[in-house]
């Protein structure tokens, strides 16, 4: 409402609004990447609750759309405590950008990373707390290759040996010093991700080798010991790919970000068809077939070949799943048919003026995988 006084307007004030109390924002927010962990979630709440009483502190689940109702289960136990928050995550995976996001959705001073499935121990927080509030280091990593031996009693020997081969690539080739780089169990400074977040990886599983890689040596680091527990519910993350984008990771970083992550298993996943490529049209080739027919065979099952395995390993952020799948697959042969034509002339060319057939099959083969590339970048595997 306004009314006219002396020929001016004159705007009646706003009603007061009523002093709401004051809410302590969290000094340490505990960032807990999720994939189908539902049975973990309350008991990791109540663990934290009991090691970190007189610390203002909230945990933030950012999950991966689990099918097992993880973050239905979040939302229901922050209902009744607002220390707990979640953030669902739709169309995207890993554990490295599940962490990012985390991050820097808080407002508090510290952050810490640990996974869901209960073998980090929560009892760590307040130490690794007490370096940073003393501002002995940047980053404070809590080590399962510490003291004694503790690590053992969560990883199996297989795992131990292949975790402690993967630090020293990351020692050798990023020269990282830290005794346990591929940690999953870290606290730091919330700024420190604020200045290198646009240059860490969104895929990939060792965010604190990408985080210590992509700050040049720039950070104090401190280490504390822990025992790495068993695991009680749920199964372990550790296949296939996740080896492939941790090697992808290191060659990334060690060119200093020339080389993407992507690209990098776009290139293995090619190279890998070209030896399918390869074999394809020399067995048919042995079977008296002509060399353009098994050529053409041989491309059309390298291009099948590739496009199962970019969706499974590439993009597995973007995977393409049931009846996805095969239209995705109809699409990728659709697209790539004119590098298969050009690939098939030129390779026919080759063979025709010097019958070398791993010469011209491989002519063929990289005038498809240059075809296939701009494919599966732009189109078949784009952003929804």
């Amino acid at each position: 409402m306004s009314s006219f006084v002396g020929g001016s307007v004159e705007l009646e004030s706003a009603p007061a609004l009523p002093m709401l109390p004051s809410i302590r924002s969290p000094e340490l927010s505990i960032v807990v990447p999720t994939f189908n962990e539902r049975p973990n979630v309350p008991l990791l709440v109540e663990k934290l609750r009991l090691a970190l009483a007189g610390i203002e502190w909230e945990v933030i689940f950012v999950d991966d759309d689990s099918t097992d109702g993880t973050m239905g289960l979040v939302r229901r136990i922050a209902s009744s405590d607002n220390r707990v928050r979640g953030i669902r995550r739709v169309g995207r995976r890993g554990l490295s950008g599940a962490c990012v996001e985390g991050i820097l959705s808080s407002s508090a001073r510290f952050v810490a990373v640990m996974d869901g499935d209960l073998q980090h121990d929560e009892k760590c927080l307040p130490a690794m707390l007490h370096i940073l509030r003393e501002d002995k280091a940047d980053v404070v990593v809590a080590s399962r290759f510490g003291e004694s031996g503790q690590h053992r009693q969560g990883l199996s020997q297989t795992r131990s040996l292949g975790s402690r081969f993967a630090i020293r690539i990351a020692q050798t080739f990023l020269r990282v010093t830290v005794s346990d780089p591929m940690s999953g169990f870290f606290m730091l400074r919330r700024e420190i991700v604020d200045t290198v977040a646009p240059r860490l990886s969104q895929q990939g599983f060792k965010i604190l080798l990408d985080l210590l890689a992509s700050s040049c040596g720039s950070l104090r680091v401190e280490e504390v010991p822990f025992v790495f527990r068993a695991r009680i519910h749920g199964e372990s993350k550790l296949d296939l790919s996740v080896v492939m984008e941790y090697l992808g990771l290191v060659v990334a970083k060690a060119s200093g970000d020339l080389v993407s992550l992507r690209f990098l298993s776009f290139g293995l996943v090619g190279t890998t068809g070209l030896a399918v490529h390869l074999a394809v049209l020399r067995v048919l080739l042995l079977r008296g077939l002509s060399f353009p027919v098994a050529q053409t065979v041989a491309m059309l099952t390298a291009m099948a070949f590739n496009y199962t395995l970019n969706n499974l390993f590439t993009y597995r952020d973007m995977r393409r799943r049931g009846w996805r799948f095969f239209t995705g697959l109809a699409m990728f042969a659709a697209l790539c048919s004119f590098g298969v034509i050009a690939g098939v002339g030129v390779s026919a060319m080759f063979y025709e003026s010097e019958p070398r057939w791993w010469l011209a099959g491989l002519a063929g083969a990289v005038i498809g995988a240059a075809w296939n590339y701009v494919t599966n970048s732009a189109i078949t595997w784009r952003k929804r």
